[in-house]
């Protein structure tokens, strides 16, 4: 069963890329006390990612965290390494923090994957996004397959 608004965020260790290489990074650090924007896609560096979803939140990253936002957070089952690239390569830089969800665990907890197997890219995440306060989503917006309207920058601005 998919999460919910008003469920809390279920306990797990993602994957952030360092100075240093791969760190592991827990949802009570993303999340505990603190107001995020949680954004999922199925992969990075494919087109409608990096075209249009990480772009969006990289350019509103400001206006975003004026309407009371601390973090605003992309995820992908994808490792720290390719997550880092394809931030650095976006210029999420301080702006987008990027979460790798490798193994697509937490993924699967929130009950939010999909099967990519006929276009060649396994189990990966749907594309959403949350808005999360203190660990307990607040809104949701899961995209229906191969869209993208409620889960943008623009939409999340409207829902905060």
């Amino acid at each position: 069963m998919a999460i919910k608004v008003g469920d809390k965020i279920p306990a797990a260790k993602l994957r952030v890329m360092s100075a240093e290489g791969p760190k592991e990074i827990s949802t009570d650090e993303i999340f505990k006390g603190k107001k995020v924007v949680l954004f999922a896609v199925p992969g990075a560096f494919t087109p409608t990612c990096s075209v249009k979803h990480l772009p969006g939140f990289v350019q509103n990253a400001g206006a975003i965290k004026a309407k009371g936002v601390d973090t605003i957070a992309c995820l992908a089952v994808n490792d720290a390494f390719v997550m880092g690239a394809w931030g650095k390569a976006q210029g999420a830089d301080d702006k987008v923090l990027m979460l790798a969800d490798g193994n697509g665990t937490f993924t699967k907890e929130l009950g939010l994957e999909m099967d990519g197997s006929a276009v060649g890219l396994g189990s990966r995440s749907q594309r959403y996004a949350m808005v999360v306060q203190d660990g307990v989503v607040k809104t949701l917006n899961v995209e229906a397959p191969r869209a993208f309207e409620v889960s943008s920058a623009e939409a999340v601005m409207k829902a905060l």
